[in-house]
């Protein structure tokens, strides 16, 4: 057998370790078949419901119902259903956090990667930019960075990427430093690999557990933040259904009409708390300490 085939059954038998320690976690489990249905649901969200009647259009004559057969759970102020901008808002909250969360690791991968293999002054100039980064809480720099360039889902996808892309350099960063030492690397360095080969072959697959298991986690980080600057007016603007933009519209019956804050309140929490799990699954699937 070839040597690329050994290393492709070794692969592929660690991956198969890894899922049967994840199936285990009968929480973490449970968090991807509930992450599962959410993602289903945001990819048919067109073929569940009508966008324009259902989401958008105004139906005043229908304002503020609640539970009913034809609208399971009530209508708006404006009389638009409730479970439809739901399933709409999953779309958008998700494609946000999912694609923020890939072009921060992205970019935090490149450059914790850089700056954990060089190290000297490539390192300290590095670090030292992202330190500048981390030195403003993530909620508050997002929120500058969208007051700067202005509400929507652009905007806002630039804000999350730029606040999450230190978090990520760092973890890279310390992996890496305790990679690149070791035999393999140095083998690969005899042997006449390229910088680029090294990095992109024998180091960051050997960091990718850290970085998969952070990811999760900030995408959890990420659906909170859109909620919460659609919540304040800096996110998306309504009539687009965003979780945090529907509570912002029914802050100001939320006395009367309970049931208008509830539900997406509760998506927000089911979403979240999937990812965390999910998260806390790999991050002990992927623990060289507990295959035993």
């Amino acid at each position: 057998m070839t040597e690329v085939g050994t290393r492709t059954i070794k692969k592929r038998s660690q991956l198969v370790s890894v899922w049967h320690r994840f199936k285990k976690n009968k929480l973490a489990m449970f968090g991807l078949v509930l992450l599962t249905i959410m993602l289903l649901i945001a990819i048919f969200a067109d073929v569940l419901v009508d966008y324009q009647a259902d989401v958008v259009e105004l139906h005043m004559s229908e304002r503020l119902q609640g539970i009913s057969s034809e609208h399971w759970l009530g209508t708006d102020q404006y009389g638009r259903d409730i479970f439809s901008r739901l399933i709409y808002g999953t779309r958008i909250s998700l494609f946000i956090g999912l694609a923020s969360v890939c072009i921060s690791v992205t970019a935090g991968t490149i450059i914790g990667a850089v700056a954990g293999y060089y190290g000297g002054k490539i390192d300290n100039v590095l670090m030292r930019i992202m330190d500048m980064f981390l030195a403003i809480p993530q909620m508050l720099m997002a929120i500058a960075i969208v007051a700067a360039l202005g509400s929507g889902i652009t905007n806002l996808l630039i804000a999350l990427s730029i606040a999450a892309t230190p978090g990520f350099s760092r973890i890279v960063r310390s992996s890496i430093m305790s990679i690149k030492e070791q035999e393999f690397v140095e083998a690969a360095v005899a042997y006449g690999a390229t910088d680029r080969h090294i990095i992109l072959k024998h180091i960051i697959p050997n960091a990718i557990g850290p970085i998969i298991v952070q990811a999760t986690l900030d995408i959890a980080t990420a659906i909170l933040t859109i909620a919460s600057l659609s919540f304040i007016g800096l996110g998306i603007q309504s009539p687009t259904p965003e979780w945090g933009t529907i509570l912002s519209e029914a802050k100001a019956q939320m006395r009367d009409f309970p049931h208008l804050i509830v539900s997406p309140g509760i998506a927000i929490i089911l979403a979240v708390m999937a990812l965390n799990l999910i998260g806390d699954g790999l991050r002990d699937a992927l623990d060289p300490r507990m295959k035993n």
